[in-house]
């Protein structure tokens, strides 16, 4: 019997908004008149803009972008077709109308459905990282050197369509635990990755299922064995930097029978005139007697 958590599809600044709640909320010292003055003033700090080179999709949607998203992440057929069958059932879909939420609703033929920094994809080495990309996320407090950061928290990090770094991946793997962007599980772990992806939330499951189905770019995987207890934190960090695109991402975390883990992501972008959209699929599949956190 499997125990399923499904995700909540969120724009950047709703995603924002609630993290912000959630810490004021914890503040028990704030009355709600302190909580909206201060929500209303208080400068958003990461709001800042990385100058990169990027390798960006020109804008809208379609069959043909759906294709080249697969072909530039050098996906296997199953996966290609996967996110052609999510296109077509999505194209058959209508937005929803939100309950007391008033958003402008995005302009999804105008955005760009995949941007990264040029250069490789992944990295070998941390030294072969864009200087500039490691001083962002040393701006946003996020170390991703393993001599430097914080001990037993492992991280993955994703600036626009792809992660550039994953952080105690070999420590992680003496255990038997696999900890990677979703992309590298699809080409070295498809048996996991084809038996549990869409099986919390499937392509038809909503609109913004169906989208992120079809478009995402990356995001993080990780399987626990049975009876292994993680012994770090493992965290996954999203950065929009590109302006006029959307992050997609999808998450899928499998705690077999009887194991641990503890997982956290969090997502940051510039700030602009114009919203972004990040529309995530998060899947934890927690099997008998497994946690997560």
């Amino acid at each position: 019997m499997e125990k399923v958590l499904s995700s909540t599809t969120l724009t950047h600044n709703e995603l924002v908004a609630a993290e912000r709640v959630f810490h004021y909320k914890n503040k028990m010292a704030y009355t709600e008149e302190e909580l909206k003055k201060e929500l209303e003033t208080k400068e958003y700090e990461y709001g800042f803009y990385t100058d990169i080179d990027s390798d960006t999709f020109p804008i809208g949607l379609n069959k043909e972008i759906v294709r080249k998203i697969s072909e530039k992440k050098g996906e296997p057929e199953w996966m290609t077709d996967w996110r052609l069958k999510a296109f077509e059932s999505w194209s058959e879909m209508t937005e929803p109308e939100w309950a007391n939420v008033n958003y402008k609703k995005p302009e999804l033929q105008k955005i760009s459905y995949y941007s990264a920094p040029k250069s490789k994809p992944k990295y070998d080495s941390l030294d072969e990282v864009d200087p500039e990309l490691l001083k962002t996320f040393e701006k946003l407090g996020i170390s991703i050197d393993e001599q430097k950061k914080l001990a037993g928290v492992a991280v993955d990090i994703v600036m626009d369509s792809v992660s550039v770094a994953t952080t105690f991946k070999d420590t992680l793997a003496e255990k038997g635990i696999i900890f990677c962007s979703i992309s590298e599980a699809i080409k070295e772990h498809p048996e996991l990755v084809k038996k549990y992806i869409g099986s919390v939330i499937p392509p038809k499951d909503n609109y913004y299922a169906g989208l992120n189905s079809a478009v995402f770019t990356d995001g993080s995987f990780c399987y626990i064995p049975k009876g292994v207890r993680c012994p770090m934190e493992l965290s996954t960090y999203f950065r929009i930097n590109q302006a006029g695109t959307g992050q997609f991402e999808r998450t899928l975390v499998i705690a077999d029978e009887g194991s641990y883990v503890s997982y956290l992501e969090g997502c940051t972008a510039p700030s602009r005139d114009e919203n972004q959209l990040h529309a995530a699929v998060v899947e934890l599949i927690a099997l008998d007697n497994a946690e997560i956190k």
